[in-house]
């Protein structure tokens, strides 16, 4: 293993907080394989950029000779995390996560090293819990404790429903923490509190040295403000099409790239910051940077081949502002041969809802044949062959042969 001041300065990349540094210093001095935690609820079928935070710093902690556990909540995630929320979160079926977690079982690996990960359902321990275990496991925690917690004091002052359940979460995911016997746990900003009960529990359960929260900052989405979230519509998600990712990346401001190098890379502090100087002083330009950022999260999630294309792709549609080379020719089905754009969009699967459709078309994100169309109600002719643009990266083609109309 590497020295303790050099795994610290790895480990301390991006971070926000660490509780306690101190503490974790003199686990490292043990010179121990440590197990180091992350849980991941499957509350969706796929992971964003912004789930990838955590995993980039577990791979951290492969290369420095650690255990990683990656623990799926599937049962934890039947209750739904209430952090950050002003309502409760509607339950999952047991089938719906599984479903879900089988996804996130292919997915980790493109980033954490198989051989070094220990992928784990917290369902092993936490569904043979008897009510015995469980009246034990609440009698830890108090009621005044919850409350502390920002987002329940919220609640509660608003007068707004707060279900047991809700309580239970936290003290469940910190249970994983016991069952493992977790040195390290990684959240984001917003887990600070279920990790330091993470903390608590493990020493009422007898654990001596209680783990370490590390606490890592919310991953910006691409609209630059909020979060990365799929409720948000501003990811990217890690199985989406090359050129799909490449574009998406390339779309993100040139102040927030930096974060994605910080966050989402294993280049070090000192690394990006010679970059970050040579953009200062104009050796490089923030577009070439950034390019490199969109090939290198390709090639991660696809391969270099894929993130190679996908280059040449963007190039050749947003630098030289040509067509791309593979626009889909979707298959409608219509009443009439003429319909409005904002229709043609919708049933083009451009959109998701005819009211997005309307609003990008008055926004002037539409272009109908390379021309820009601010008229949801413009008629299009499908007789007629037509390209569709919406925003940067969605294009269509619609073909005469391709329209079925119905009766």
């Amino acid at each position: 293993m590497l020295p303790v001041e050099e795994q610290l300065k790895l480990i301390k990349k991006g971070v926000i907080d660490i509780i306690s540094e101190e503490e974790l210093i003199e686990k490292l001095k043990e010179e121990r394989p440590l197990i180091v935690k992350a849980g991941f609820d499957p509350t969706a079928p796929d992971l964003h950029l912004g789930h990838t935070v955590l995993l980039q710093k577990l791979r951290t902690f492969q290369q420095l000779g650690h255990i990683v556990y990656f623990i799926i909540g599937d049962l934890t995630a039947m209750i739904g995390d209430p952090s950050g929320r002003d309502t409760t979160r509607p339950p999952l079926t047991k089938e719906q996560v599984i479903q879900n977690a089988k996804t996130y079982k292919e997915q980790v690996f493109k980033i954490l090293d198989p051989e070094k990960t220990v992928v784990v359902f917290n369902s092993e321990w936490l569904g043979s819990m008897t009510a015995e275990d469980l009246i034990k496991l609440t009698a830890k925690y108090t009621v005044a404790r919850m409350l502390e917690r920002e987002d329940f004091k919220k609640r509660f002052k608003e007068n707004l429903p707060i279900s047991i359940h809700e309580f239970i979460y936290p003290l469940l995911q910190a249970y994983d923490s016991v069952a493992i016997k977790a040195d390290i746990e990684l959240g984001g900003s917003d887990q600070r509190f279920n990790l330091l009960i993470g903390r608590d529990i493990q020493r009422e359960y007898g654990i001596e040295k209680p783990q370490i929260a590390i606490l890592l900052p919310l991953l910006v989405g691409l609209d630059g403000v909020k979060k990365m979230s799929k409720s948000y519509g501003n990811y990217i998600g890690i199985t989406e099409e090359p050129e799909i990712m490449f574009g998406k990346v390339m779309s993100i401001s040139d102040e927030l790239m930096w974060q994605y190098w910080e966050l989402l890379t294993d280049l070090t502090v000192d690394q990006i910051q010679k970059m970050k100087e040579d953009v200062e002083k104009g050796i490089l330009h923030p577009m070439e940077v950034k390019k490199e950022l969109a090939m290198y999260i390709v090639e991660r999630f696809h391969s270099k081949e894929e993130a190679i294309k996908a280059k040449e792709e963007f190039e050749k549609v947003f630098s030289k502002k040509e067509l791309p080379s593979d626009i889909p020719e979707p298959k409608i089905t219509v009443n009439t041969k003429v319909i409005p754009l904002f229709e043609l969009l919708y049933e083009a699967k451009l959109v998701e809802t005819k009211s997005e459709a309307k609003r990008l078309i008055k926004q002037g994100g539409v272009r109908l044949n390379n021309e820009k169309i601010d008229n949801p109600l413009f008629e299009v002719d499908l007789d007629k062959e037509w390209v569709i643009q919406v925003g940067k990266r969605k294009f269509a083609k619609i073909k005469p042969e391709n329209i079925l109309i119905s009766n």
